[in-house]
């Protein structure tokens, strides 16, 4: 009996020793190019349940003991599994490197959520631009790279995606512009200094088509463009890019026989970004000079960038940061030409304005994950912009916009992510040529993005502004966005959308009052903001062909506007009681009315080695039925400056050292205009010659890059660029004849 109860206690003992030992899974997580530690990743366990990593990239599993799959998920990155034992009382250690995935369809993209996604769960359409494009092509402006992408169009500085706009002389945007997730329009005007984004330190930039206001607010009625600025990796990487290029005669060699000789332009850029231990540093200057194929129509600017990260080690999961940016520019546009013969290339003189300008930028940011891995995040910003007419000081003008937005970001255990957030903004405009003035607004918004099933996605956000001019309240009403995407195959993804968005007048808009030669532009103090939505319904498909992959994406969208902005021609008389004159003619921005935008969108993209070659590839079709629903005359209803049908890509091949690319753009005939422009009389005198020239220019154009480059060492590389190859004779809007044919030698250093 006594040795059967010692027995049972040396049981008992030994097996309350056995099961008191936790058996289990612990590790870290890293980006294995990086090594920083990956927040977030997902580590499931035979595909039921699991963890996430913490702040400090750390996870930790209790688990019985047993064989397991253990899977390692992460946006944008190469997913990993491993098969592990666990034995009893064993703790395991497993750390992880995670690569980042070349696949495009799980790019990580933030803009559509202001959190990071894979591109294939987004409910909206969207375009990225990537870095290597913007080098190959010697892009000195992100405009052009803009105008390259299949559905959008940039003109005379005013964006557009899928026809959302057309052309309102320079004053506001339908298209919100961010710079690293904060708006970068300026107060007074509301557009965007594309020059002064720094093309020299881009991560990528993402852009989002259709209706965006009820993340992002007022002038996100027709999508968003976010230039992302990147941080350094874990090797230190200095960059040098020198180049020169020459203009060639244009076809019709009377256009330039005012050249003494060709014109030139010429630049330089540079960049560098390290680690120092928790500190990222990124330091960057651009210098540019264009004597510009055109009379008085030049750019010179000097630029310098600095970006700075801490991540303190004794307080964990904070960082805190600025990035800067600073300009200098002298520059002179081009607006209406003399005539369209050999007068088109020349400017009137009376609007020849050479100008002085300022730009700066400073955004103070700080960012904390607390102790459930919820992320808060404060970003502000302090943008300047000054602007000095040597010769007309009557047109001087300025503004500073101060804002700040806080973003509280929680990812729930079911998949669930909430964004929540309020902004502040307030302007302050001080000029000659619409006088001076403030705004300010205020918001609030939130969005639910939650994946049902690991199958469905579904987005759902809302947003209330309150706006504020000069102590005139225009307050808007909620708007929200909604969107549905849904994994019907391994690579095939159905998508449809739903979004609203708003624009309130630019103080531009609603004061400007000038000339610009024989175009008078008028004030209208009770300009009203239009409002919109935008639908559509998509499908992407991924596809794989040996070593290349990428995806094929097709969507039909429906976009209206209410209270549409547009600047309208007329006679406005100051006084209605007198008789009007000449000076009274001219154009003010108006509440045309409703329009309505419709069409389909193509687009094919991929990278990768196809019959042992690589190849990076982008093309896409627009079609758009622009209609002026205001408009009674049937034959005469498409909106103005819009184009019916695009076609765009690019494609870059590479063999060993020598790699080539070409770019190409297709748009068809701009069916409607200004009517005042082609008037036999007023038309005349504002744009000379311009309607004989559109009706001989009526079959659209086809304009054609092409560039071949060398790699001599693997630090250094050089160039060949040849801009329109076959030196088409082209049109953005009325009188802007686009650059003829010109070359580019570029040298690019890397170390």
């Amino acid at each position: 009996m006594v040795r059967i109860v010692i027995t049972f206690i040396l049981i008992s003992l030994t097996l309350h020793f056995v099961y008191a030992q936790k058996s289990g899974l612990k590790g870290t997580i890293i980006d294995a190019n990086t090594r920083e530690t990956l927040v977030g990743v997902n580590v499931i366990i035979d595909s039921i349940s699991g963890v996430s990593s913490d702040i400090r990239g750390n996870y930790s599993l209790d688990l019985d003991p047993g064989r397991y799959e253990v899977i390692f998920k992460y946006v944008g990155y190469h997913t990993e599994q491993r098969t592990i034992t666990i034995n009893f009382g064993d703790v395991r250690t497993l750390n992880i490197e995670l690569s980042q995935m070349p696949i495009e369809l799980d790019m990580a993209v933030v803009t559509a959520g202001k959190f990071e996604q894979r591109l294939s769960d987004v409910t909206v359409s969207m375009e990225i631009i990537k870095p290597a494009f913007i080098e190959n092509t010697n892009t000195t402006n992100i405009e052009s790279a803009v105008k390259q992408m299949p559905g959008c169009d940039v003109l005379d500085g005013q964006a557009s995606i899928r026809g959302g706009s057309g052309y309102n002389y320079g004053a506001g945007s339908r298209v919100l512009v961010l710079v690293d997730d904060l708006p970068i329009l300026t107060a007074d005007v509301g557009e965007v200094k594309w020059n002064f984004l720094p093309v020299e330190n881009i991560e990528q930039v993402e852009i989002l088509k259709g209706a965006s206001s009820a993340l992002y607010g007022s002038s996100a009625l027709n999508g968003i463009i976010n230039v992302r600025t990147s941080y350094p990796d874990n090797e230190p990487q200095t960059k040098f890019t020198l180049f020169s290029g020459i203009y060639l005669k244009p076809s019709r060699k009377e256009l330039a026989w005012w050249w003494d000789t060709n014109p030139l332009f010429s630049g330089f850029s540079f960049s560098d970004s390290r680690k120092l231990n928790n500190i990222d540093i990124v330091s960057g200057a651009n210098v540019f000079s264009n004597a510009g194929y055109r009379e008085d129509n030049f750019e010179e600017r000097a630029r310098l960038n600095f970006a700075f990260r801490h991540r303190p080690e004794k307080t964990e999961g904070f960082s805190y940061g600025f990035n800067t940016n600073i300009q200098w520019q002298y520059t002179s546009d081009f607006f209406i030409w003399q005539d369209a013969d050999s007068g088109a290339f020349l400017q009137k003189p009376e609007v020849i304005t050479p100008t002085k300008g300022f730009r700066f930028n400073i955004d103070p940011w700080a960012s904390f994950y607390d102790n459930r891995q919820n992320r808060h995040s404060l970003r502000t910003r302090f943008y300047k912009v000054q602007n000095r007419f040597e010769e007309n000081p009557d047109k001087n003008n300025g503004s500073d916009l101060y804002y700040g937005e806080y973003r509280f970001h929680k990812v729930f255990k079911n998949n669930l992510n909430w964004t929540l957030g309020m902004m502040g903004l307030y302007g302050v405009t001080n000029a000659e040529l619409y006088g001076d003035h403030y705004n300010s607004n205020i918001a609030i918004f939130t969005q639910f993005d939650y994946k049902f099933f690991s199958r469905l996605s579904a987005s759902v956000g809302l947003r209330w502004e309150r706006y504020t001019l000069d102590n005139t309240d225009e307050e808007s009403s909620p708007v929200v966005r909604a969107g549905l995407n849904y994994q019907v195959a391994g690579y095939t993804f159905i998508r449809a959308s739903y979004g609203q968005g708003y624009r309130f007048p630019s103080i531009a808009e609603k004061y400007t009052a000038t000339s610009l030669g024989s175009v008078n532009i008028f004030p209208n103090p009770d300009l009203k903001p239009e409002t919109g939505w935008t639908s559509e319904l998509g499908i992407k498909q991924g596809i794989k062909i040996s070593e290349w992959n990428g995806y094929v994406d097709i969507a039909a969208y429906w976009t209206e506007y209410t209270d549409m902005m547009e600047f309208t021609f007329g006679v406005w008389p100051a006084d209605p009681s007198q008789e009007p004159t000449l000076d009274d003619i001219g154009f003010k921005s108006l509440n045309v009315g409703n329009s309505r935008i419709t069409g389909i969108d193509l687009n094919l993209t991929g990278t990768g080695t196809l019959a042992g070659i690589p190849l990076t590839l982008f093309a896409g079709y627009t079609y758009m039925n622009p209609v002026d629903l205001s408009n009674d005359i049937l034959e005469n209803n498409i909106l103005k400056y819009r184009y019916k049908h695009s076609v765009k890509g690019d494609a870059a091949f590479d063999f060993n050292k020598i790699s080539t690319g070409i770019s190409f753009i297709y748009n068809s005939f701009m069916e409607r205009i200004d009517e005042a422009f082609e008037e036999p009389i007023l038309g005349q005198e504002i744009f000379p010659g311009l309607k004989d020239y559109r009706i001989e220019n009526n079959k659209g154009f086809v304009a054609v890059d092409f560039r071949v480059s060398y790699q001599f060492t693997a630090s250094a590389k050089l160039a060949l660029i040849v801009k329109n190859i076959f030196n088409k004779e082209y049109m953005g809007r009325p009188g802007d004849i686009q650059p003829p044919r010109n070359v580019t030698l570029q040298f690019v250093v890397k170390f």
